[in-house]
């Protein structure tokens, strides 16, 4: 057994898997800079909370990233596709982009120029999601049957440590160093992708077989529209046919748009309450990372124990109660232990509620068509949160932060409601591999 556990475990060493571990780190690295890093800066520059609301806007790309994701997976990069082939070629591409904008990005005043600000950001959200594209590409292509899984785990891994790089990280900069300076350093370290994509070699198409074996009398245009109507048209039409699939996309955009509604605006809370960027990066971002990995291992044993929907509906009584802490909090001011006991309890809650509701969003998916439509379906759900969660700034600035997170679990409630509708019994919405994933 023991054996046996360590060629289990030596997996982990191998060249492949550490490859994507950093490379991992080069994705998670860019979000938090645009995210809330970005926002307390943003409130330490004076700008209202209805601006702070406004900037989650700029990680649109995210959520709209299947829509140029064709383009980055079939189109060369001149020069650089020739000299290090096409997804080597569009990564190094993606990461002078990413520093670049990064940069660009740190030297903007948001006080005096918030267009720039908000312009470069952007850019930064743009640059990082077709990084992913193309990270997601290559390490499947780069992986075998043995190193597939450890990939996953490693690619989650590196991407969490990249957010707590650009989250902890950056505020502890930020407390000796300028802004500009703390951009300039997160911007350097892009280069661990950058060296990690040099030092690996491009991966042999997968594809190729297929390529070949296409009829020869098969024109461009006609193997375009093949491509189009089978990568495209038949994942949508098979989702589009279902029983109640409009019950379904509310669903997957309402379920967590009540944490996600807080979550927009706690570092402006935090922040107006007077923690300082240390108490943010501590308890915020390291006690909050263990916290969401915690809560991911809890809702995978949850689901394991009583099934997939009432795992939801345990979740999505918890995100519901976690906001309320934010209230609470808001009503006591500067407590750093309640500080604590609010973001341990919306953290763990969260990660239950998102191992959860990635189950629940894969096993939507039929298994011809897996990997479109979940990434058409997690899209969804992103820009309808970011879409929705961007007036949070405006109204937390109308109605005081006490009642805003009220208001925030007057949000949960819909999700739960369509929770409802879609678990009621004699329900043909149910996916069959759901209804079967554990004890009714």
């Amino acid at each position: 057994m023991f054996r046996q556990f360590q060629q289990t475990a030596g997996v982990y060493l191998d060249r492949r898997v550490i490859s994507i571990l950093l490379l991992g780190f080069s994705s998670g690295l860019p979000l938090a800079l645009t995210g809330t890093t970005l926002s307390l800066w943003l409130r330490e520059e004076g700008l209202s909370l209805t601006a702070i609301g406004l900037f989650a806007n700029v990680a649109t790309p995210y959520a709209l990233k299947f829509l140029w994701a064709p383009l980055v997976d079939k189109m060369p990069i001149p020069i650089l596709s020739r000299a290090l082939g096409r997804r080597r070629g569009w990564m190094i591409f993606t990461q002078i982009c990413l520093i670049l904008s990064i940069l660009g990005l740190g030297a903007s005043h948001p006080a005096t120029s918030i267009e720039m600000t908000a312009l470069f950001a952007f850019l930064v959200a743009f640059s990082s999601a077709s990084q992913d594209i193309v990270i997601d590409a290559f390490r499947v292509e780069i992986s075998d049957e043995r190193t597939l899984a450890a990939g996953a785990a490693a690619i989650v891994f590196g991407y969490r440590i990249g957010m707590l790089v650009s989250g902890a990280g950056a505020l502890y900069l930020a407390t000796s160093v300028s802004w500009e300076m703390t951009y300039t350093i997160m911007a350097g370290m892009i280069l661990i992708g950058i060296l990690t994509c040099l030092f690996n070699k491009e991966p042999t198409a997968k594809n190729a077989k297929e390529a070949l074996a296409a009829p020869l009398h098969t024109s461009k245009i006609e193997a375009a529209k093949n491509w189009l109507i089978e990568a495209v048209v038949n994942p949508f039409r098979e989702f589009f046919t279902r029983p109640g699939w409009i019950a379904i996309l509310l669903f997957v955009m309402l379920y967590k748009f009540g944490d996600s509604l807080a979550g927009v605006m706690s570092t402006p809370l935090f922040y107006d309450l007077g923690f300082t960027k240390i108490d943010i990066a501590n308890v915020s971002k390291i006690y909050g990372t263990a916290a969401t990995f915690i809560g991911l291992a809890i809702g995978g044993w949850l689901m394991a124990g009583v099934g997939l929907y009432k795992t939801l509906w345990i979740c999505g009584f918890l995100q519901l109660g976690s906001n309320l802490m934010f209230a609470v909090l808001a009503m006591m001011g500067n407590d750093v232990y309640f500080l604590a006991a609010t973001v341990g309890i919306e953290n763990l809650s969260g990660g239950m509620g998102t191992a959860a509701f990635v189950a629940y969003l894969s096993s939507l998916c039929n298994i011809s068509y897996t990997a479109t439509q979940y990434a058409l379906l997690s899209s969804f759900m992103a820009a309808a949160r970011t879409t929705l969660s961007s007036p949070g700034g405006a109204l937390a600035e109308l109605t005081g932060w006490v009642t805003f997170f009220i208001l925030t679990v007057l949000a949960a409630i819909p999700g739960l409601v369509l929770l409802w509708w879609l678990t009621r019994k004699g329900n043909e919405t149910r996916p069959r591999a759901a209804e079967n994933s554990g004890p009714a």
